[in-house]
């Protein structure tokens, strides 16, 4: 049994996206150095429910959170799960192992008006590398996308009859994003240009030098642009998907409708963005209404 083969397993079976399993492998290698370095372990068929809750106690005690320790457990859980189907080994160390407790925490976001100001900040150029950060932008928030489902946009995804991308989402399922009538003109105007620069390219979004864009890049555009609009300190592009939804939400979409835009399997991972809107109403409460106490309820 080899971490190898389960994250093969993951790649064309499971179809995990490059950046899962980048997750996956640095996850179990990271648990494989403390096994050898801490508790003299190596091999899996020795690991017990007591290394892995020792190695959950290192991670806390180092400060990672435990939003953070949950997810590298799921990894190891995942990887132990494997091995038993295939027979290598006998039990599930980390089977309905206690993790540590989260709080519930609201999705980093933007407002409207800081989004209008991101937009407003952005060069009028029309050269190729500004009208490709201002569509990679324009997607990111006006569709709603994962920035791994950015990076895979291919030319044929485009469907230019009923103005939408095809989106190739987690697990290979796909679904379709319509795309306002701005963001539609900035696609066409980047293809144009697109097609004069480098012809014949079949991924969407390219480099400077031709080639498709690749993560790090979209993280960078983001944080660069989000930094002129907002002190908050997360600036990933999952903010801009978040503020997808959470706008959307606040404007009165159903929630049914949304869940379809995200791509999201069930309604329970949408439903995150329901709470933003309660709390944008309990603050106009706060600070609108007579009888509102200290903390949003009835004096």
């Amino acid at each position: 049994m080899s971490i190898t083969e389960f994250l093969h397993y993951l790649e064309f079976e499971k179809r995990y996206s490059p950046h899962t399993l980048t997750a996956y492998r640095h996850d179990l290698q990271q648990l494989i150095t403390f096994l050898q370095e801490q508790a003299g372990v190596s091999d899996w068929v020795a690991v017990t429910r007591q290394h892995l809750r020792a190695w959950m106690a290192a991670l806390l005690g180092e400060g990672m959170s435990p939003r953070t320790i949950r997810r590298k457990m799921s990894s190891v859980q995942a990887f132990f799960s494997f091995a038993v189907r295939r027979g290598d080994l006998p039990r599930n160390p980390g089977a309905n192992i206690q993790l540590p407790k989260i709080g519930k925490q609201l999705p980093a976001t933007v407002s409207a008006p800081e989004m209008a100001r991101l937009f407003a900040q952005l060069p009028e150029a029309e050269d190729f590398a500004a009208l490709r950060d201002r569509l990679a932008l324009e997607i990111l928030y006006g569709a709603g996308l994962r920035r791994s489902e950015l990076t895979a946009l291919q030319e044929e995804d485009v469907d230019a009859a009923h103005r939408r991308l095809r989106i190739r989402g987690k697990g290979s399922k796909e679904r379709m994003a319509p795309l306002s009538p701005v963001v539609w003109a900035c696609l066409e105007a980047y293809r144009q240009a697109k097609r004069e620069a480098f012809p014949g390219r079949s991924a969407l979004l390219l480099t400077n030098e031709g080639n498709p864009v690749y993560d790090k890049w979209v993280y960078l555009l983001v944080k660069r642009q989000l930094g002129g609009v907002t002190t908050a300190e997360k600036k990933s592009p999952h903010v801009l998907r978040h503020a997808f939804a959470t706008h959307l939400s606040e404007n009165g979409a159903d929630l049914n409708a949304v869940k379809t835009l995200l791509g999201h399997a069930s309604l329970a991972a949408t439903q995150i963005y329901t709470h933003n809107s309660i709390e944008q109403l309990k603050r106009a409460y706060r600070q609108a209404h007579p009888k509102a106490g200290p903390e949003g309820e009835p004096g």
